[in-house]
Parts: structure tokens; C-alpha cells; sequence
């Protein structure tokens, strides 16, 4: 081995010695053999060592004896004395006698036996801070066990990125002397950073006296002398996350012999098994799919319309996994769950708030429940052909607006989307306080179908729908809040008025506070499972954090969710979704960090590398979050390490999702469609789904691997060297001219007067329907239209007309077209735009028809 070599392994030993602590598998006893093998240059052992860690780590099992002993390379013996079974570790907080936790290690792990479902062993760690660096570091822990003997401070160097994320956990709790305080904070600390793991204590008899500070925080308290409890309790609570009810009861029913005397020929592969034209059927997806299929709702199965079984508590097991009050399983997509929501909520004559560039599905709620919309214009990034997201300005001056006009009390509902397609992501918190200290009984529906996966994470989760509603529902009850509330109601002007509005400026300029006594937290998410955690295609969540749901919503849910949900839903989904809850319980955090961790190396592969930094550039925070909406002074804030990660996620108003690039093709004089589908899915089956003129955007997920990402960096390495060749044979060719240059992304016109419901917003409904009546409507190119908006005439789309993707429209029935929407529409290149008639142009309403609805 070089010199150069000798000290890079040393560089890199050094760095994870200093994490190895916080780890049982393999453990510093074992990082340390390994160290002796290669000081003693006997690589071959070293690297025999470390092979068996790597499979360790790859397959998250480890394989010991019922003593706990690594068992070498003898595969052979490996079913005489164990076998390979989840690896688990449980992480141990006490700095007590090395030989009593010695002894408590070794009784604990003595209990352990042949048919438990898993391994476990403890990491022992002997202060506060330690144990929140743990929990950090080591995805794998899955229980945290506290003793009243612990030391607030860490005696390791902690990392500088490290230790500042500790500190902003840190810095309002241990102020205490008082012992149980202390405990009773690094339970607080904990449960902030990983809420999924149980936290258990173990408590002396001098603590059970204050059982009443102490109940309901930790999951169980036992005395020193209860390892037993310990080690069943550990078992049965990590059993209980990995319970999938409803997938159970399918298996077991697929696995029974039985009749179908009723619909589904194709169930249990009765109408195919024996069938020579379609026996293909079963050689592709195999027998077990068709033995789970069935319309059956009982013999252990559930319905899905009328839960009381195993779906139930499928259910149940989600909106704890989530941190919902309620979870619903959707088996037809976010579309449906958006539809079930919106019609559970609103009713004609309601305003809603909505982004304008929100997915498609919630227009046509909106349609279907008839009430009026008020559309919000998300900032715009005309340079990269996108919109970002909507500004709690904006959002507070429409509020403001309609209160001044005294049409507040029938606002009933905002929806936004977080995160965007692109990635942009909304303090969901900080939106929910502003608006509700305007509007306290505000509706907030949260389309995350792009976040499912955020929960499980501890810098996503502050930005998600229901951990936000939970923090604001707790901090409502503290004294702080309260009393800044209090202050914030003598420095405020009384409402602005239709006669007075300046007042409102000053509302407009506060960082306002809800009155926690009048504010209700009722908070609704979307979720497509399917698109960021385990499920089959159209597997959605439908997430209630809804104070009221019991007494005002639980009867409109009802009927919403049967309106909209099919009598036959796929039984295979809702399986699929059990599975994905279960997962995300158990590794969600490891896998989340591990799908950022290669968006950032295809990142850095880009920045780095000469030839790819010639043609491509990975836009970052900068580029997409125009600096009135961040206060970060760094463009990557993943790349300057946790700390700064987690302190710009906790401030800046929006902030890009790192698992999302998009990346600048506009060097490489091709456009994004094109790009799309003739250089990455026609030439190397590279699928993406969302472009612009100028860029491709790249989505990693859980299932991404490293070969997947070695693959795209070596396939737009190929493309870079294609463009070169073709460069040095035709010339230079100059980087896209967008004719889009100087057009910038157009904002929603207004509705027309005959479609007005008061304030800005407009009744899409009565639009949508007029059209069913002959005559209404006919058809107009772009050049007809522009025609007649120069000769002072008013022209009104009678449809949808959507781009896709990402999927949201440039016009909706009622809206009045401009001369800017045309000029945005003439320069898309974008192969499908619904709702647009290549043949005939755009469909209009005629003028009579307008004066028909003016008339009355």
C-alpha cells in the first residue's frame, strides 16, 4: 500500500472511530480488531472483516449465536448454530459502573432465544448530548432505554456540523437542576428528533413518588430488577410497528381452500389457470396475486367503506405512524383523496383559497363541490420556464382583503401544495399561525403528495402538515405562547376596514400569533404513498389533524369518502400501503438519509466533473428561492452539513426539498422534451417526469440505489461526450434561446363578471356546466383570440387547459384569456396539453352566452 493510500485509510479509520461508539453493529470492540489487522498489515483478514460488516450493514441483519457472538465465515455451520434474523439495536443511556451495565448488558441479552423475531444489543452511551448524537447518527436504533444516571455533557469531540444541530435541540431544555427535569428533557429531545422510537426509563424507588410528572411521557418505567418486562416490552413494541394487519389477513386468506359462488371469475385464478389464451396471466404475476384477489369482506378481511376489522386497524396503525388523529387508505390516487377532502369541507357559496399552480385534481373538486375559488399566484422563476411557490404575503393580503370587503366568515379553506413538484417547500407551520390569527376556524388542506416520505425524518418532519399542527397544538398550551400573544394584541392596529385599510399594512408586516383560546387546528394532508414510500401505483393517505372532526366533519367525511371511493377497491394496494407504513416505522429514517445522500453525490458529480460542468448545472436554493424568501447564505445548506441544514429548514420562509434536482440542460442547445425522452429514456431508459424549456428534474427516492446513480452520471457523461463530438464536427452551437425570453410565466388573469363570486373569486361551476347547453361555446385559435382582445372584446375560457406535466392549468372555465397567457401558451413545447384542440384551438364561451348569464 502507498504512502498516499496509508494515509487516506488512516483519515478514514480516524472518522469513523469517532462515530463506531454510537453503533452495537459491529461495534468499537470489532472496528478495533479490524484497526489491529491493518496496523499489522494483514490485509486479506481486514478485508475479510470488513466484507462481513458491509453485509451486515447491506442486508440490516447480523448474524450471531444466542450468546451474541459474531459467528466468522463458517457459512456452512450457520444453521447449527443460528441463523440470519433482523439486526436491532437499542441504545442505552447511563454512566454507571462499567461492571453493573456490563452485568445488565449480559442478563438482557441473555433472555434472548432462538424464536424471538429479531436480534437486538445495546449501544451504551453516558450523557444527554450523547444520546441525541446516537439517535442521529445510528438510523438502526430502534427503543431508547434512560437511566437516572447520565451526564448532560459529552466528553467526545463532536463535529462542529453536529454539534450545532444538538445545540438548537438543546439550548431550551437542561436548565434544570432538578433530576427528573433532566430526564424528563432528553425524553422531550428524543422524541423531537425520532418520534417513531419508544423511549422506556428506569427509574429508582426515589422516582416513584413522582409518577405525576412522569405519566404518560415514556413509554413504560420499570425498576432495575425487571429485565424480563424490559426484554418483552422491547420485543412486543418494535412486533407492534412491524404488525401489518390487513396484509395478514390477505395472506392468510390467499393461503385458504375455498369457492367463489359470487363475482371476480378471475379470483383465485379461476377463469385463467387453465386457460391456454390466458395463462400468460399467471406466468407473469404469479398465483399468489390471483389467490388475494377477491371481493370478499369477511373470513378476516375488512371492507373498506365500513371498517371494523383488520383494515380498521391498518388504519389506526397509520395515523400513529403519521401522527394523525385519523389515517384513510385511498386506493385510487391523491386525485380522489384531494377530491374526498375538499367535498368533506366546502359547500357552494364557500371561498377557497387555492395556488393556482396546484395539481389539476383540486380544480375539479372545487367544480364538483361549487364553490367559489380565489386563486394565489406562487412566485414566479420565468429565467428556468416554473413557478415556485405562494408567499405567506400573498396569502395574508388575500385574507386581509376579503376581510375588508366582509367576506372573511365565508372563507372556509386553503389549499396549497407542499412540496412542489420542483421541490419547494412551505414552512406548513408558520403559514397555519399567520393565517389562523386572521381567520382562527381555517381549514388548511396540505396536497404532500410529493412528502409522504417527510415524516420520517427529523429536519423533513418540522415542514410537514401533522407534525406542525401537533408542535402548535402543545405550544397553544404553554405560558410563552400566551403571553405573546398578549403582546402581540397591544402592538397591533384594529383591522383595516373598506373605508380604513392602512391599518392592515401593519398586519401585513407581523409575524402574527393565532389567540390560542379562538384558534381551531383543523389540518387535512394528501399523501401519495406510492409515489415517495412503498406501495403499488394509486396506493394514497388521507391525514386528519382536525380538532372539530368529531362534532362538524365526521359525517360529510363519511359520505365524501363514498362518494369518491370505489365498492371494489384493490385489495393488493391496501396491502401495499400496510406494508409501506410498516417500513417507513422501522427504517424510514435510514432509508430517507441515504435517498439525500445520493441526490447530493449525482450533485456533486455534476459540479465536479469538467465535461458535465460544461453542459449541465444542478440549480440550487439561490436559483430557486428568490432571497425575500430565505435568509440562508448558502446555496446548497445539505452540503454545509447538518447543523446548517436544520437551522435553515427552522427559519427561511421556503426551502428546496434535497432529494429533487433540477437540473440546467440550456448548455446544451437541446430542450427539456426532447431531452426527456430522445436522450434519456429512448437512448438509455433513463425515465424522468417533469421538464421545462431549460431543465429535467431528477427525483431520488427509497429505492434508489448507488448503481442507479452511477448509471445516470455515466449516462450524462455519454450525452456531454455526444454533444462534444457533435460540437467539434458542426461547430459551436449556442445554449437554448428560449422564446420564452422576456415572457414571463403568466399570472391568473381574473374571472369574468359573469362568473364572479365576490372578492376576486370566481364560480367555476356555473362555467364548467355552461358549457353542456348547444351553443354555448365554440372553438378559437390563438391568433383569432388575440384578434379579438385587440379589438376591446372580452374572451372567456369555457375549460381546463393544462400542460402536463407538472399537471396544473393555464386556464380555467370562467377565466378571462390575456394577451401574456397566449404569449406563454405559443411557446410551449410540452407534447400534452390538456383540454387544447391541436385542430381547433381553445374552447371559448361565445359572447351571447356571457351576456345570457350578465342578464340574469
Amino acid at each position: 500500500m502507498c504512502k498516499l493510500h496509508r494515509s487516506e485509510v488512516r483519515r478514514l479509520l480516524g472518522l469513523l472511530e469517532s462515530m463506531e461508539s454510537y453503533w452495537a453493529n459491529p461495534g468499537i470492540e470489532y472496528f478495533h480488531g479490524v484497526l489491529d489487522l491493518i496496523r499489522e498489515e494483514r490485509f486479506p483478514e481486514a478485508l475479510e472483516k470488513i466484507y462481513q460488516a458491509n453485509q451486515s450493514f447491506r442486508t440490516q441483519t447480523q448474524y450471531v449465536d444466542l450468546e451474541g457472538h459474531h459467528n466468522g465465515s463458517e457459512h456452512d455451520e450457520e444453521h447449527q448454530h443460528g441463523s440470519h434474523t433482523p439486526n436491532v439495536e437499542i441504545l442505552l443511556v447511563d454512566n454507571g459502573p462499567a461492571d453493573e451495565i456490563a452485568r445488565f448488558k449480559e442478563e438482557m441479552l441473555s433472555m434472548r432465544v432462538r424464536t424471538d423475531p429479531f436480534n437486538y444489543n445495546f449501544v451504551v452511551v453516558p450523557s444527554a448530548e450523547d444520546a441525541l448524537a446516537a439517535v442521529v447518527i445510528n438510523p438502526g436504533i430502534q427503543a431508547v432505554v434512560i437511566t437516572a444516571r447520565f451526564e448532560l455533557s459529552t466528553r467526545r469531540k463532536l463535529s462542529s456540523k453536529l454539534r450545532q444541530y444538538i445545540d438548537r435541540r438543546t439550548k431550551r431544555l437542561f436548565s434544570s437542576a432538578r433530576q427528573i427535569q433532566q430526564i424528563l428533557d432528553l425524553e422531550e429531545a428524543l422524541d423531537e428528533i425520532r418520534p417513531e422510537i419508544p423511549v422506556y426509563l428506569i427509574a429508582g424507588v426515589a422516582l416513584e413518588s413522582l409518577a405525576h410528572e412522569i405519566t404518560g411521557r415514556f413509554k413504560r418505567i420499570f425498576s432495575r430488577n425487571d429485565g424480563l418486562d424490559l426484554h418483552l416490552s422491547l420485543i412486543a413494541e418494535i412486533m407492534g410497528r412491524y404488525d401489518t394487519p390487513f396484509f395478514k389477513a390477505l395472506q392468510r386468506y390467499a393461503k385458504r381452500p375455498g369457492g367463489v359462488f359470487h363475482a371476480m371469475p378471475i379470483s383465485r385464478a379461476g377463469s385463467v389457470q387453465n386457460s391456454p389464451w390466458a395463462r400468460d396471466l399467471v406466468d407473469f404475476y404469479g398465483m399468489n396475486l390471483l389467490l388475494a384477489e377477491t371481493s370478499a369482506t369477511s373470513g378476516g378481511l375488512d371492507s373498506l367503506l365500513d371498517p371494523h376489522g383488520s383494515i380498521k386497524k391498518a388504519h389506526e396503525l397509520a395515523a400513529r405512524a403519521f401522527g394523525s388523529h385519523r389515517t384513510y387508505f385511498v386506493t385510487n390516487g391523491t386525485s380522489t383523496a384531494n377530491k374526498i377532502v375538499h367535498q368533506s369541507i366546502i359547500a357552494p357559496g364557500d371561498i377557497v383559497l387555492v395556488d393556482r399552480n396546484c395539481h389539476k385534481s383540486h380544480h375539479y373538486s372545487l367544480v364538483l363541490a361549487g364553490a367559489n375559488v380565489s386563486y394565489l399566484e406562487a412566485y414566479p422563476l420565468d429565467e428556468h420556464s416554473m413557478y415556485g411557490a405562494v408567499s405567506l404575503r400573498e396569502i395574508k393580503g388575500r385574507l386581509l382583503a376579503l376581510r375588508r370587503e366582509g367576506l372573511l366568515h365565508k372563507v372556509k379553506m386553503i389549499a396549497l401544495t407542499n412540496c412542489t413538484f420542483d421541490g419547494i417547500v412551505y414552512d406548513a407551520r408558520r403559514v397555519m399561525e399567520e393565517c389562523l390569527a386572521i381567520k382562527p376556524d381555517l381549514v388548511f388542506l396540505w396536497d404532500e403528495a410529493w412528502f409522504a416520505f417527510a415524516g420520517f425524518h427529523p429536519i423533513y418532519r418540522q415542514r410537514t402538515g401533522m407534525a406542525s399542527a401537533a408542535r402548535m397544538e402543545a405550544d397553544f398550551e404553554t405560558v410563552q405562547y400566551r403571553a405573546a400573544y398578549r403582546d402581540q394584541t397591544h402592538r397591533l392596529p384594529a383591522p383595516g376596514s373598506a373605508q380604513s385599510p392602512d391599518n392592515d399594512q401593519a398586519w401585513l408586516d407581523t409575524r402574527l400569533i393565532p389567540d390560542p383560546d379562538k384558534a381551531r387546528l383543523r389540518v387535512y394532508s394528501t399523501q401519495s404513498t406510492h409515489k415517495t414510500l412503498t406501495s403499488l401505483r394509486q396506493g394514497s393517505m388521507i391525514h386528519v389533524y382536525d380538532q372539530d372532526f368529531a362534532t362538524r366533519n365526521v359525517a360529510a367525511f363519511r359520505e365524501a369518502y363514498m362518494t369518491h371511493t370505489s365498492t371494489s377497491p384493490n385489495y393488493q394496494i391496501l396491502a401495499s400501503l400496510d406494508i409501506g407504513r410498516r417500513q417507513v416505522e422501522l427504517e424510514g429514517y435510514s432509508l430517507i438519509q441515504r435517498q439525500v445522500d445520493l441526490a447530493q453525490s449525482v450533485a456533486r458529480a455534476v459540479n465536479r466533473h469538467q465535461l458535465l460542468r460544461k453542459y449541465f448545472r444542478v440549480l440550487n436554493t439561490f436559483d430557486l428561492i428568490p432571497q425575500e424568501f430565505r435568509s440562508a447564505r448558502v446555496p446548497d445548506p445539505v452540503r454545509d452539513g447538518l447543523g446548517t441544514w436544520d437551522t435553515v429548514w427552522a427559519e427561511d420562509e421556503f426551502v428546496v426539498d434535497p432529494s429533487r434536482l433540477t437540473l440546467d440542460i440550456s448548455a446544451t442547445g437541446v430542450d427539456g422534451d426532447t431531452f426527456k425522452h430522445t436522450y434519456l429514456m429512448d437512448g438509455h431508459a433513463i425515465q424522468v417526469n417533469k421538464t421545462s424549456r431549460t431543465s429535467v428534474l431528477l427525483m431520488t427516492n427509497i429505492g434508489t440505489n448507488r448503481s442507479a446513480v452511477a448509471h445516470l452520471i455515466e449516462v450524462l457523461v455519454k450525452i456531454a461526450e455526444e454533444l462534444d463530438h457533435k460540437r467539434r464536427l458542426n461547430g459551436a452551437m449556442a445554449p437554448i434561446v428560449d422564446p420564452a425570453a422576456g415572457i414571463p410565466m403568466p399570472d391568473f388573469s381574473y374571472f369574468s363578471e359573469a362568473f364572479s363570486g365576490g372578492g376576486g373569486s370566481g364560480d367555476m361551476r356555473t362555467a364548467y356546466y355552461l358549457t353542456y347547453q348547444e351553443g354555448s361555446s365554440h372553438f378559437l385559435f390563438s391568433r383569432q383570440i388575440r384578434e379579438r382582445i385587440a379589438a376591446g372584446e372580452e374572451v372567456v375560457s369555457a375549460a381546463f387547459v393544462t400542460p402536463y406535466p407538472p399537471g396544473f392549468p393555464v386556464l380555467v372555465p370562467g377565466q378571462v384569456i390575456t394577451a401574456e397567457i397566449l404569449d406563454y401558451m405559443d411557446v410551449l413545447d410540452t407534447r400534452e396539453i390538456h383540454g387544447y384542440d391541436r385542430r381547433r384551438g381553445y374552447q371559448v364561451f361565445t359572447p351571447a352566452a356571457i351576456a345570457k348569464i350578465l342578464e340574469k
